[in-house]
């Protein structure tokens, strides 16, 4: 695994848009202000061409301009890391227009961003064997307060994390709207974590290491059986080590949830596991439906590989969310009700 050099002081962040945009409320007044921010910390900002562009479907402009643009971008010399403007639908379609073989050849890079993001946070770990980070897009550093996990997201690219914890309270309404864009965290839930050893639920969990990997199932279901599905070649790569999956889900209902784990299963994705960290999942939080809920959802399919399970973490899209270094080595543990993730570059 190919680890990149660390945001320096005075550095140049890259801004691109392989997948939505920043050109309405209040994605674009949250841009600025974050461009504000970065800039008041002594870093340079460039952006790409469709950072404020909205003639794409479900992205910023076209699968090519997008394409290009992320390739152009991570191999240029002009900045030092790229943070996504956003998520969005159809990242997917930009990928042909992604030259992996220059990715792979070029310096690595930092890049982060999440939700639609893991259509390249997830490819550069195991087609390109360069690690990434699973966290939030340029907006979310616009707001008023930077809660914990902002500055956390910050530590990752400047080289100052080396362990993250999850947060004691979650949001499960944003008031962020038009007229109020940069409001901070609604923390209004108290974080409780669920887990599971197989299928049966316990108080606590022994500690697990491996290789972490993974990112939003929705885009992950969507790669599978793919010509960008190289999971079985990262597999192999990192027998020795094991991998640990964190997977979150935005979109997706229970039943949804259980077909695209049964999907990513019967590939073979999960053999080398060494346990899963579950996020927080966005549209099936506390649903039930035809006795299906969102933690047997996950059990019914994974179980069956009797390793740990770490169930509504601090991963995804209810935020707060900790940064994932994905590609890195992770020891997990769950003491005292919270999880916390140790990272090795190695």
């Amino acid at each position: 695994m190919k680890y990149p050099k660390f945001l320096g002081a005075n550095g140049t962040i890259g801004l691109v848009a392989p997948s939505f945009g920043c050109t309405f409320e209040p994605y674009k007044s949250c841009m600025d202000a974050a461009i504000e921010r970065f800039k008041g910390m002594g870093y340079s900002i460039v952006e790409g061409p469709n950072c404020r562009k909205d003639d794409g479907i479900g992205i910023s402009s076209t699968p090519l301009n997008c394409g290009t643009e992320l390739t152009e971008y991570y191999c240029s010399s002009d900045n030092d890391m790229l943070i996504s403007c956003g998520g969005g639908e159809l990242m997917c379609e930009t990928l042909d227009y992604v030259d992996f073989d220059a990715v792979k050849n070029a310096a690595p890079k930092w890049y982060m961003g999440y939700s639609d993001n893991t259509n390249f946070t997830f490819l550069l770990n195991t087609i390109c064997d360069v690690a990434s980070i699973y966290g939030p897009s340029i907006g979310a550093f616009g707001a008023e307060y930077l809660h914990q996990a902002l500055l956390d997201s910050i530590k990752a690219f400047t080289g100052e994390l080396d362990k993250v914890s999850g947060y004691d309270m979650f949001e499960l309404e944003s008031l962020k709207d038009e007229e109020h864009p940069l409001v901070s965290y609604n923390l209004t839930e108290k974080k409780e974590l669920k887990l599971f050893s197989g299928e049966a639920a316990v108080n606590r969990l022994p500690q697990f290491t491996g290789r972490i990997t993974g990112g939003c199932l929705d885009c992950l279901a969507n790669l599978v059986g793919t010509k960008y599905d190289k999971v079985a070649e990262f597999n192999r790569r990192y027998s020795d080590e094991g991998v640990i999956w964190f997977l979150e889900a935005c979109d997706l209902n229970v039943m949804s949830i259980r077909r695209a784990l049964w999907n990513l299963d019967r590939a073979g994705w999960f053999e080398n596991t060494k346990g899963f960290i579950i996020g927080r999942p966005l549209a099936a939080w506390k649903e039930e439906m035809m006795g299906l809920d969102q933690y047997n959802a996950v059990t019914g399919i994974l179980g069956k590989y009797n390793v740990p399970i770490v169930m509504d973490a601090d991963v995804g899209h209810i935020a707060p969310a900790m940064p994932i270094i994905s590609g890195a080595m992770a020891t997990v543990g769950t003491d005292m009700g919270n999880i916390t993730i140790e990272y090795n570059l190695k």
